[in-house]
C-alpha cells in the first residue's frame, strides 16, 4: 500500500477522510500537517513537505503558472461566496466599495484567495479601479517567483491589519473570517449574502477556495492512485454531518470549468498569474486518468 504525506484540514466536508470512515485497499494517507492546512502550502510548494492535499485555487494558478509539479483534481475541499469578506468601521463615515479607491486597504497577502474573489466582486459588480487602491500587505505569497504588484505596500511585521481599520489607520480590509467580532465592523458591499445569492442566480458559481492536489509524478505515474484519491474525497464530502453546504463548488471537470476559468480570469487581471492558463494545463494528467 503506498502511503502518502497529506496536507488537509479538518472541515465537516474531509472529517470522514481524517477519521478513518473513508479508507482504500492501494493508498493510506498521511496526515501531518498542520491544522490550519493553509500553513503548510508553503512547505508543499517551496520544500515538498507533503504528496498531497488541499492548496488554494489561486496558489495553484501560480504553482501551475511557474512550472511547479502540482496536479489539481476537480475536487474542492472548500469554497463559499466572498461578498461579506471586506469591511470597514462604520463610526468613521460610511464607505461605498468605490470609495476605497484612492485609500489604503488591508489584506494578508495580495494573493490571498480571499482577496481574489472580493477584489473581483468590487471590481466588476461595483465598478471599483483596483489600480487605484493601495493594498497593505502582512505577510508574503507562497511561491518565491511571485512579487506582487506595484500598489501593494508591505506593512511591518506582526501588523494586525483588522485593529489598523478599527483605528482609522485602513479604510478597510479584506479578512473573510478574521474580520474583527465588533459591531463597529460594516461591511463594505451593502447587503453582501443577499448580493452573493443574486450573483450566483446570474453566474451559477460558488467561488472555490481549495482544490485537491498531488504530486505530479504520482499523478504521471500512478492513475489508480488519482482515482482512488478522487473517490475518497467524493465520499468524504457524501458523509459530511447534516449534507454539504448548498450550494457548494461541484466535483468534476465541467462542473468547475465556469467557476475555475473565472478565478483564471481575475487572477490575470488582478496580476497574480503572468499569464492565462487553461483547464487543460490545470487538470492534465489528471483528466487522463479521470476520464
Amino acid at each position: 500500500m503506498l502511503t502518502l504525506k497529506a496536507n488537509v484540514a479538518e472541515y465537516p466536508q474531509t472529517k470522514a477522510l481524517l477519521d478513518g470512515r473513508v479508507t482504500s485497499d492501494i493508498v493510506k494517507l498521511d496526515f501531518c500537517g498542520p491544522e490550519k492546512a493553509h500553513n503548510g502550502f508553503k512547505d508543499m510548494l517551496r520544500r515538498g513537505a507533503y504528496d498531497c492535499g488541499e492548496l488554494a485555487i489561486v496558489t495553484y494558478l501560480q504553482a501551475v503558472a511557474y512550472g511547479k509539479p502540482w496536479v489539481a483534481l476537480p475536487a474542492p475541499v472548500s469554497g463559499r461566496f466572498q461578498h461579506h469578506c471586506a469591511g470597514f468601521n462604520r463610526e468613521l463615515g460610511h464607505l461605498a466599495p468605490k470609495d476605497i479607491e484612492g485609500r489604503e486597504v488591508g489584506v494578508r497577502t495580495y494573493a490571498q484567495t480571499t482577496g481574489l474573489w472580493v477584489r473581483g466582486v468590487l471590481q466588476h459588480e461595483y465598478g471599483v479601479d483596483l489600480d487605484k487602491v493601495t493594498f497593505r500587505t502582512v505577510g508574503e505569497g507562497h511561491l518565491e517567483e511571485y512579487t506582487d504588484p506595484p500598489n501593494c505596500v508591505a506593512l511591518p511585521k506582526g501588523s494586525d491589519i483588522g485593529q489598523m481599520m478599527l483605528d482609522g489607520e485602513l479604510a478597510a480590509t479584506l479578512q473573510g473570517v478574521d474580520l474583527p467580532k465588533d459591531p463597529r465592523v460594516e461591511r463594505l458591499v451593502p447587503d453582501p449574502f443577499n448580493a452573493a445569492k443574486a450573483w450566483y442566480a446570474k453566474s451559477g458559481i460558488v467561488p472555490i477556495n481549495h482544490l485537491f492536489v498531488v504530486h505530479a509524478d504520482i499523478a504521471r505515474e500512478q492513475p489508480d492512485v488519482v482515482r482512488e484519491l478522487y473517490r475518497m474525497i467524493g465520499e468524504s464530502r457524501d458523509q459530511t454531518e447534516g449534507g454539504l453546504p448548498d450550494p457548494f463548488p461541484p466535483m468534476g471537470f465541467e462542473a468547475n470549468r465556469a467557476g475555475i476559468e473565472l478565478a483564471i480570469q481575475l487572477a490575470f487581471e488582478q496580476r497574480i498569474i503572468p499569464r492565462k492558463l487553461s483547464i487543460e494545463e490545470l487538470f492534465d494528467p489528471a483528466m487522463q486518468a479521470l476520464n
